[in-house]
């Protein structure tokens, strides 16, 4: 590339950071970001040039920018060259390990990089360029399909005249002058434009690039024209959404998106998006239920994309110096996070309560759901915060964002929410939390071993090591610890259909996954039944963590054993861990609720 001015020193001033710290930041504050990003990538592309010597490709970007400096920075800013520069970089270091794609396929994409920057140029040129799996790639453009059958090969990228092919083995491929046509062997990177002139969204739908897809590299997987045009008309509805709801948010996506990966559907109410902090504007997102589901997941994500472009230009944590990495509970996630991940997700669901809080004041057809979802994540973002406010690793910016964000949920917490509502959404976070405390709160041996020797001696109380906190020792098996939850979605949606008959708690819990009939009972009310499906399927398979929370939750919802009903919401893994003991020594499994009340006992 061309000579460039020495990079700017970046710098946020007061007012776009206080945006950001509260969670907000608008399109003037996102150009700061983006700045700061762009001089990110340039260093990084420097440093890979300094590493391999980029030679013809360099060259031939270099001629492109000459040329066409637009076209240049929106490919380097583009969110799949952000991740394909950090992966190259890291594999150069020995720091991500793969058996493939071989490194000069890794590296080689920066011929591809450079053959559709000069293509988009409109320059004559050739290049070679790598084959993945029978396919070439050209960022932003689209993806040739060849017929090769080795796994790695080379092609020729060839443009001459206004005629662009690409060939390999006196087999070519037509590149269609038009962008965003397809063509024989040819699958172009869509591009969606929603919205009046004035407000539209403007994002690639990509299917195609191997970078697209967050944190690996995966092979194209071009959609249909029919699920294309759907894709088409959720985003123009949630675009419509956040353009009504959420304007100022809207505005700024509208300067910080830049593309969108889609990936199948997946179960109802539990979509699956991703972003990445080295992929500014990217996001990964599972095809979804609705509009308003697609809304939330463009809030989500690009809450972390504001929060990794802050994260570049200056650090929210210092550095652990005891090499320990603590754990910590989140509620979005079936495992324990470590401190930076739980940053991140307190800031991206901090957005999320604030778009239903928003949500629910305009809506009036999903108002139920609306209230849910508020009281529910409210709740969540507040009790991740609880944990961690005070730490010691956060820097001041980081200990000011988190007292903001901290006073935000505060007033969130004192505004009415209708009781049948609020009740669902504390049913639900207590049990979540449950639930990830019996998977992963794990006592002590010696603890429970005392404990097991104490109840076979007929002891009136444990012994008092079961009462410390037990340490934190993520369990792979833990999954599906929002089902509950899943199971109140169905209920309040108000859908009329078979996913969720409600006369029927087997069949309920069979459509969700991971979920028990005791949770299907639960979900509609019926404490009673649930305590009883729960002891059901304790008798039957004594180990699930789910089945020893919500045996808990239904017995303080029906109000009766309150003291097995405090230790399984409270401690439900200390019931679990000496339960599953005395079943290895005895061979028989003591019921459920007198272990847990006698558990519950004041302890010597």
């Amino acid at each position: 590339m061309s000579a460039e001015p020495p990079l700017p020193h970046h710098h946020l001033p007061p007012d776009r950071l206080a945006e950001l710290i509260r969670g907000e930041g608008g399109p003037a504050t996102v150009d700061l970001l983006l700045g700061g990003e762009r001089s990110r990538r340039l260093l990084l592309l420097r440093m890979l040039d300094d590493a391999t010597d980029l030679g013809p490709a360099w060259n031939l970007l270099s001629e492109a920018q000459h040329r066409a400096p637009h076209v240049v920075d929106d490919l380097l800013m583009y969110p799949q060259t952000g991740m394909w520069l950090t992966t190259a970089l890291r594999r150069l270091r020995g720091r991500a390990p793969k058996e493939e794609p071989p490194l000069w396929v890794e590296l080689g994409h920066m011929q591809a990089l450079a053959a559709a920057a000069a293509l988009r140029a409109e320059l004559d040129f050739s290049i070679e360029v790598p084959v993945r799996h029978g396919r070439v790639s050209l960022p932003t453009l689209g993806c040739a399909v060849l017929p090769v059958a080795e796994p790695w090969a080379r092609a020729t990228v060839r443009a001459e005249g206004g005629r662009t092919v690409v060939e390999t083995a006196g087999v070519e491929v037509a590149v269609p002058s038009a962008a965003g046509s397809a063509g024989p062997g040819w699958h172009p990177v869509r591009r969606l434009t929603v919205g009046p002139k004035e407000r539209q969204l403007d994002i690639a739908l990509d299917d195609v690039d191997p970078y697209r897809t967050y944190p690996e590299p995966t092979e194209p997987r071009p959609l249909s024209g029919e699920a294309a045009a759907q894709w088409r008309r959720m985003l123009e509805q949630a675009w419509e959404l956040l353009l009504r709801e959420q304007p100022e948010t809207a505005e700024a996506m509208r300067r910080g998106m830049f593309s969108l990966t889609p990936t199948p559907a997946g179960e109802r109410f539990r979509p699956r998006s991703v972003s990445a902090g080295d992929a500014f504007g990217g996001v990964e997102a599972s095809e979804p239920d609705d509009a308003v589901q697609l809304a939330v997941t463009l809030v989500h994500e690009f809450q972390h994309t504001k929060l990794g472009g802050l994260l570049h230009l200056t650090p929210l944590l210092t550095h652990g110096s005891d090499g320990i990495t603590e754990l910590w509970y989140a509620p979005w996630r079936n495992d324990p996070r470590p401190l930076e991940g739980l940053l991140q997700g307190i800031y991206a669901f901090a957005g999320i309560a604030r778009f239903w809080r928003e949500h629910r004041r305009v809506t009036s057809a999903r108002s139920a759901m609306a209230h849910f979802e508020f009281a529910l994540w409210r709740t969540h973002v507040a009790t991740a915060m609880e944990q961690v406010h005070h730490h010691p690793r956060l820097t001041p910016l980081g200990t000011t964002l988190l007292d903001t964000l901290r006073d935000h949920c505060a007033q969130w917490l004192a505004e009415p929410v209708p009781e049948e509502y609020l009740a669902l959404a504390r049913l639900c976070a207590d049990d979540n939390l449950a639930r990830w405390r019996a998977h992963h709160r794990r006592p002590p041996a010696p603890a429970v071993e005392a404990t097991v020797r104490a109840w076979l001696d007929g002891a009136s109380r444990p012994p008092r090591s079961l009462a410390s906190e037990p340490e934190i020792v993520p369990d792979p098996s833990a999954r599906w610890l929002d089902s509950l939850a899943i199971l109140v979605r169905h209920r309040l949606s108000g859908v009329d259909d078979d996913r969720i008959p409600l006369d029927a708690p087997e069949k309920a819990a069979a459509r969700v996954t991971g979920a028990l009939t005791g949770d299907a009972l639960l979900a509609v009310g019926d404490a009673t039944a649930a305590r009883h499906a729960y002891l059901a399927h304790l008798a039957a398979e004594p180990g699930p963590a789910g089945a020893w929370a919500g045996l808990g939750r239904a017995l303080a919802v029906a109000d009766t054993e309150p003291r097995a009903a405090r230790l399984l919401c409270h401690h439900p893994e200390r019931a679990r861990a000496v339960h599953q003991a005395l079943l290895r020594v005895t061979g028989t499994a003591p019921d459920p609720i007198r272990l847990a009340t006698w558990l519950d006992s004041p302890p010597v």
